[in-house]
């Protein structure tokens, strides 16, 4: 009897199930149902109980899922790493962002900025209201900010699409999903940030066996190839 296997995971991987769940679903014969979401929401929804059968949040947040009993001991498994980036309209002039400050610069010269929230958001929007009050351009850029709704819906990518901003910045997995714009490229080294992202089993998993088996598929060989295009680094 083929089962529905319940997976929250963040959107850094969107275009990653929408390119394996075929496969994984001819053959296994059961069907995900993907809930894509900022990790940090998804953390904090699971550790409220909310029931899935696999989990992909970021790392520190799985080790807090795991502390407080929501996430089984010893289910954790690396799938990714993901850096954040830049994204303009397609065809618009690509800022020099090879430098902090470079990257400083285009910030101060755009018009409107998209990007995760930085509270109740995911990973980059925190990351990136760090960086900005480290390079004190904190207040001009608030002025700027445009923030997407969080999730597959919210991309920074749509925001810049849709003309409301001129440049994106999130996970490059992220704006990568999106058709019609441009990536110029990940953050200078010194105000980048990696997450890793794994996947777990949740305590209330109605189906861990089969949870497990989605973690196993996205760690096989052509996962990881699929994970590379997609704009992250498998593990």
């Amino acid at each position: 009897m083929p089962i529905e296997i319940k997976v929250l995971s963040t959107t850094a991987m969107k275009t990653v199930f929408e390119a394996l769940a075929p496969a994984f679903e001819r053959a296994t014969g059961n069907r995900l149902a993907v809930t894509l979401g900022p990790s940090l929401r998804l953390e904090k929804q699971l550790g409220e109980g909310e029931a899935a059968d696999m989990a992909i949040v970021s790392a520190s947040g799985a080790r807090d899922l795991v502390a407080t009993g929501k996430m089984a001991t010893g289910s954790v498994v690396a799938i990714a790493t993901s850096s954040i980036g830049v994204a303009v309209p397609k065809g618009a002039p690509r800022p020099d962002i090879s430098t902090v400050e470079g990257f400083k610069r285009a910030m101060l010269a755009a018009g409107a900025i998209a990007c995760s929230k930085p509270v109740g958001g995911g990973q980059s929007g925190v990351h990136i209201a760090k960086v900005f009050s480290d390079l004190g351009i904190a207040d001009a850029m608030q002025a700027k900010a445009k923030y997407g709704a969080g999730g597959a819906a919210g991309l920074a990518g749509l925001v810049v699409l849709r003309g409301e901003a001129d440049i994106g910045i999130q996970q490059m997995a992220e704006l990568m999903a999106v058709d019609g714009i441009d990536v110029v490229g990940p953050l200078p080294a010194a105000i980048q940030m990696i997450t890793p992202f794994v996947g777990g089993i949740p305590a209330n998993a109605s189906h861990a066996e089969a949870g497990r088996a989605v973690i196993a598929f996205l760690t096989t060989p052509e996962a990881k190839r699929v994970l590379k295009a997609k704009g992250l680094e498998p593990a």
